[in-house]
């Protein structure tokens, strides 16, 4: 009697211990579900500080802990930083070149995290067109198509984006440019291969737009108006955008370069 006595007192002090781990694992993981949400946001507020002081490497330390993320938001923005370290002079060629794939990587995971994040369609897009530069024309011009696509998904996501309109002008802009015998890779590509020209108004209105909406939007949308007139010949109109262009107060690598 006495040992069942003594094994059902074990039992019962095994089972309130049982219990008690059991309450005590659930109220941590809890913490730590809230704690994890307030750390995502917590990265983003500080990233998007990193971005908006220009520090490009501090943010590209700091996003990168995080590329096995779960979150789109933090995955469009590691792939902006990659690809923004890539675009610094000090940046090795090797350095560029991984860079450039690495954030493609990152903005396709970001997209198959969530499909109707905007951002994650525009670097999609972005970062599609740098890999180009290294697979060649063929494959540039092949990417063309998927790229204005990704641009437009991200407009429908979000009109008001200056930088997704922007893009679409400098798609535009570069069909319309195209020399021959581009355009003649695009022809056995496409059967009906993308085209623009100077003379379509969505080129000019695209920047133009822009620049009434927010006249210090971007150094590269003031080139880019510069350069569209001088191809249509308007060459006081181009002296006057391109002289706004050399004026702009440069804050990045990609400034200076304009």
């Amino acid at each position: 009697t006495q040992v069942i006595r003594k094994s059902l007192q074990r039992g019962v002090v095994l089972s309130t211990g049982s219990f008690l781990v059991y309450e005590a694992h659930k109220l941590i993981s809890g913490f730590a579900e809230v704690h994890a949400s307030f750390k995502v946001e917590d990265v983003i507020e500080q990233a998007d500080y990193l971005y908006g002081s220009g520090e490009t490497e501090k943010l590209y330390q700091l996003l990168v802990q995080h590329k096995n993320s779960d979150d789109a938001e933090l995955l469009w923005r590691l792939a902006r930083s990659s690809r923004d370290l890539a675009q610094l002079g000090s940046t090795s060629a090797e350095e560029k070149r991984q860079l450039t794939y690495d954030s493609l990587e990152y903005a396709k995971k970001a997209l198959e995290k969530n499909e109707s994040n905007f951002a994650a369609h525009k670097w999609y897009g972005i970062c599609l067109s740098d890999v180009g530069d290294y697979e060649g024309i063929k494959t540039k011009i092949g990417n063309a198509v998927i790229i204005k696509e990704h641009f437009q998904r991200a407009i429908e996501l979000n009109p008001k984006d200056a930088t997704t309109i922007h893009l679409i002008g400098i798609w535009c802009y570069s069909f319309a440019e195209m020399p021959w015998y581009q355009r003649k890779i695009a022809a056995t590509l496409f059967a009906t291969p993308p085209t623009s020209t100077f003379q379509e108004v969505p080129v000019l209105k695209l920047f133009s737009c822009l620049y009434a909406a927010d006249p210090n939007f971007y150094s590269k949308n003031l080139l880019f108006l510069g350069k569209t007139y001088l191809k249509l010949n308007n060459k006081k109109l181009a002296l006057l955008w391109l002289s706004k262009a050399k004026e702009y107060p440069a804050q990045t690598e990609e400034d200076k370069q304009v």
